[in-house]
């Protein structure tokens, strides 16, 4: 049952229908889910770290785009794992708590879109005009590629918020496994045109500033690649630019599905399930689809094999002492 007080300082998130006897199993995977997420993701950031010859612009963007998944996840699942262990009358969260989930949830998915625009960017560079490459990415330029990506996101997550945060709510239930913008202006019984005028101009202009980004870089791209006929750099495009496609449509896929299934409510179910698939499935393929396209990834951790095995082979034949 809803409750019609209004403006209710506590929120009750309906989360995951899972039968009684599947609430243990459904745990243990997210929860399997969730560390094996971490370990790819902060795994592929300390290597990128450690390892000098991965501090090229490419991955220094890249490292972003990892950043951007651990905080959508972490802010997500760790709170779906004790929700899942609760009875759905006691899912209980305040709705301050709930704005700043909403207002991260965006973020994360808007930054996801905006660091790969960047990314394409770098592509094409490096690709269109390799003698210049250093010349045009510089610190400057990168440091403010990465300001970009976070900072109109932000700017327009605000705003979004905004929008919702001044409505008056005469509902407390929100019908998804954790809060988003259109789960928070649900709750109010005032009139929701501005919200969703505004919801879906910033959806279209997300979309169509990626979209258009990927085609206009990629067909340089393509048109680079053609008018040379050059095997070495066709080769290096291909490799590149098809990783950084996969992952572009996997992370496009996943939020389209989100949105459109928010305007059928019938399909509740299927909607929370992709919700939580946009925060597993893209950021755990990121780590492994950029791992193994990249040589220098590949040649760390070969080395990083091959002195662990060195090191167990002298402690074997170590003599030992009487």
């Amino acid at each position: 049952m809803e409750n019609h007080t209004f403006n209710s300082p506590i929120l009750q998130l309906e989360g995951l229908k899972v039968p009684e006897d599947s609430v243990q199993l459904v745990f243990f995977l997210f929860l399997f889910s969730y560390i094996i997420f971490m370990i790819m993701n902060l795994g592929i950031l300390t290597i990128i770290f450690i390892e000098k010859n991965l501090h090229q612009p490419m991955y220094v963007l890249f490292c972003n785009l990892t950043i951007s998944d651990i905080i959508g996840s972490t802010h997500i699942l760790p709170r779906l794992l004790s929700d899942i262990l609760l009875p759905p009358a006691e899912r209980l969260i305040g709705y301050y708590e709930c704005v700043v989930q909403a207002f991260i949830t965006h973020m994360f998915g808007t930054t996801s879109h905006t660091v790969l625009m960047v990314m394409a960017f770098d592509r094409y560079v490096a690709i269109c005009h390799p003698l210049h490459y250093s010349t045009i990415m510089t610190r400057k330029i990168i440091v403010q590629l990465i300001v970009f990506s976070w900072g109109a996101p932000f700017v327009l997550i605000v705003i979004l918020i905004g929008l919702t945060v001044r409505l008056n709510r005469c509902r407390t239930l929100i019908t998804n496994p954790f809060c988003d913008n259109a789960s928070l202006f649900k709750l109010s019984c005032e009139s929701v045109v501005i919200n969703n005028i505004y919801g879906l101009a910033f959806t279209v202009l997300l979309y169509v500033a990626s979209i258009g980004c990927i085609v206009l870089t990629y067909g340089k791209i393509t048109a680079v690649c053609l008018s040379t006929k050059n095997k070495s750099l066709n080769n290096k495009a291909v490799k590149t630019c098809s990783t950084h496609l996969v992952v572009y449509l996997i992370m496009s896929l996943s939020g389209v599905a989100i949105v459109i299934l928010h305007r059928f409510p019938q399909y509740s179910d299927y909607r929370k399930l992709s919700a939580i698939l946009f925060v597993i499935v893209p950021g755990s393929l990121n780590p492994i689809i950029y791992g193994l396209q990249s040589r220098e990834i590949r040649t760390f951790l070969y080395r990083l094999c091959l002195h662990k095995k060195s090191c167990k082979t002298k402690l074997l034949m170590k003599p030992k002492k009487k």
